[in-house]
């Protein structure tokens, strides 16, 4: 994994062709980038970071930043409440709750 600028790129080694392929994981456009080195595939990936901010600042838009923190997940009303029920006796805001659980699943 690699950061630059508050963007994340993962790379993997495509063992065919000979060669490092990334791509931006905390962003919805696309931004990819490659290269044959560990030197050239991350020069690749902050030449790419930069190429994409100065192609939106080109066409007046505002770059797709990284994540906000926060999202909408959608549950059936029963889970809602079932949910709801298990932060409470916990002592928990749903908010809390749903955070900590996320947190803890994604760190197994």
């Amino acid at each position: 994994m690699m950061k630059y600028k508050n963007y994340v790129g993962i790379v993997e080694f495509d063992n065919e062709a000979g060669i490092f392929h990334g791509d931006v994981i905390n962003t919805r456009d696309v931004v990819t980038f490659q290269g044959s080195s560990v030197k050239e595939i991350q020069k690749a990936f902050r030449e790419s970071i930069d190429d994409y901010l100065a192609f939106c600042k080109e066409r007046g838009e505002d770059p797709n930043k990284p994540f906000a923190g926060k999202f909408i997940v959608r549950v059936s009303p029963e889970e809602h409440r079932q949910i709801s029920i298990a932060a409470k006796k916990e002592g928990k805001s749903l908010n809390v709750w749903v955070k900590e659980h996320l947190i803890h699943s994604a760190a197994a």
